[in-house]
């Protein structure tokens, strides 16, 4: 036995060698599950006519919001491709949210389209369209029972926002008559074909998704990083959820079509979620609606800076957890859906594997073939998990490259994004990874999310939306 390496000596070191290529092992087998599932895809070369469009109505939370930022995300939208009296937008701000509310009233004096809802304290009277829906609605399972149950303080953020907006629409649209809803962030700014993708998507579906991709991926190294998380995720493994509706998925709480009934019948949003993409998006799949994926994708800004990054990644953690807890159990998940489901989030939750097993692979390669000390099985493992690593990479990096056109116009300028998203750099932003991870679960063991924690929005795609560099209708 050769006793020239740590790894050949004492017995734990050989158990957590082995311990990490099971894990890296097992994260590649997640993937090539999610990579088998077939993807559900529409295009709005198959819209319906202009005169048998849908009636859409585009929900905008918003919350302290700058008024060019606004300004930007309502000149991408003044471009869609749809008929003029088929679609509004609706801006809905809290009541108390004054600078914003100012900001909105001289912006419809720029933009037709645009109407606000100002959202009132949960106190007032206009809320008891939803109290009362949601006592005869057997869906609505966080109003029945639960330390919430029948607790009106729905925590001030953008659900509480939605749910409103929600049930006054539909109080307001004609008796029997639905419609499309659809709503983005406040930086997120759709390709003209928007609206068209949703209303040919949902001939044949019923939940209607567009991918994201960041237009400030250059701003910054925290930026850059960031912005890969939705190459890898958004732009790539995401519609493999479709699954011919075969898998459970989630939405990615922007850009996303359903009829308006569909949701009311389900019981609306879950106001007690950090985020609420992911419980929706199982409700719907439990109720039997099928997803498809768009893949012109919006515009969205990413956060300039580490710290503000992790703050947006936390809360996602924590929304993630909640929505895997008690969310299963209430929509009667089976174990084998359970797994499933969890399998959305173990890529995530994953990512700092890649930094334990890469490096100990290399090792087992370079040395292992001669060290007696590690058994043929392992020395195997390890040589699957870095050619699934190397080929993960090489499809990632390909489609990567081919998203940055959506957004940087010069070669130059998309080599240095390739730069900074090197396999180096990416081991250290997915160990960086962990501290969202922690704390986003220390939120979840302490109920937390439940105050709208903002992602700062800085207008930074304002250039990028003014010279016109919007998303092609074809996609990526």
């Amino acid at each position: 036995m050769n006793a020239i390496d740590p790894i050949s000596g004492p017995a734990i070191w050989l158990t957590l060698f082995a311990i990490a290529q099971l894990l890296y092992g097992l994260t590649f087998l997640v993937d090539l599950y999610l990579f088998t599932r077939p993807v559900n895809l529409v295009s709005s070369a198959t819209a319906p006519p202009d005169d048998e469009t849908p009636q859409i109505l585009l929900l905008y939370p918003v919350l302290h919001e700058m008024e060019e930022t606004m300004r930007t995300t309502f000149t991408a939208l003044s471009r869609l491709d749809y008929p003029k009296d088929r679609w509004s937008v609706t801006a809905i701000p809290n009541a108390d949210d004054h600078a914003t509310i100012a900001s909105l009233e001289r912006l419809q004096t720029e933009f037709d389209f645009l109407t606000i809802t100002k959202i009132p304290p949960t106190s007032h009277a206009s809320w008891d369209i939803v109290w009362k829906d949601w006592d005869q609605n057997p869906h609505a399972y966080w109003w029945r029972e639960g330390k919430f149950a029948h607790d009106r303080n729905l925590p001030p953020k953008k659900t509480r926002q939605l749910i409103y907006a929600l049930y006054h629409a539909l109080e307001d649209a004609p008796q029997g008559e639905d419609f499309l809803i659809d709503y983005i962030d406040a930086d997120s700014c759709p390709p003209r074909d928007h609206f068209r993708a949703g209303a040919a998507g949902m001939l044949t579906h019923d939940v209607i998704q567009a991918e994201n991709v960041a237009g400030n991926l250059n701003a910054s190294l925290a930026a850059s990083w960031h912005a890969f998380d939705h190459m890898a995720w958004d732009g790539r493994k995401y519609r493999h959820l479709t699954a011919d509706g075969k898998h459970p998925y989630w939405i990615l709480g922007k850009g996303v079509f359903f009829r308006a009934r569909d949701l009311q019948r389900l019981g609306g949003f879950h106001p007690w979620m950090a985020i609420e993409d992911p419980e929706v998006g199982m409700r719907f799949w439990a109720a039997g609606k099928k997803l498809a994926v768009v893949e012109a994708p919006l515009i969205e800004e990413v956060p300039l800076t580490f710290g503000r990054g992790i703050t947006q990644r936390k809360r996602w953690v924590c929304g993630f957890l909640q929505s895997l807890s008690l969310p299963l159990t209430e929509l009667k998940f089976s174990m084998s859906q359970t797994m499933k489901a969890w399998m959305n989030f173990l890529p995530c939750a994953s990512l700092w594997v890649n930094a334990l097993g890469f490096p100990t692979g290399i090792w087992a390669l370079t040395y292992g073939a001669n060290n007696a000390a590690i058994p043929p099985w392992l020395f195997w493992l390890s040589l699957i998990n870095i050619t699934a690593f190397v080929l993960t990479m090489i499809g990632l990096y390909i489609s990567t490259w081919r998203r940055t056109a959506l957004v940087l116009t010069r070669t130059s300028d998309r080599l240095f994004y390739m730069l900074k998203i090197n396999p180096l750099f990416l081991m250290i932003w997915w160990v960086v990874w962990l501290i969202p991870i922690w704390l986003g679960f220390w939120m979840y063991m302490r109920s937390g999310g439940l105050v709208w924690e903002r992602t700062e929005k800085i207008n930074a795609n304002e250039a990028l939306i003014r010279s016109e560099r919007t998303p092609a209708v074809s996609g990526s």
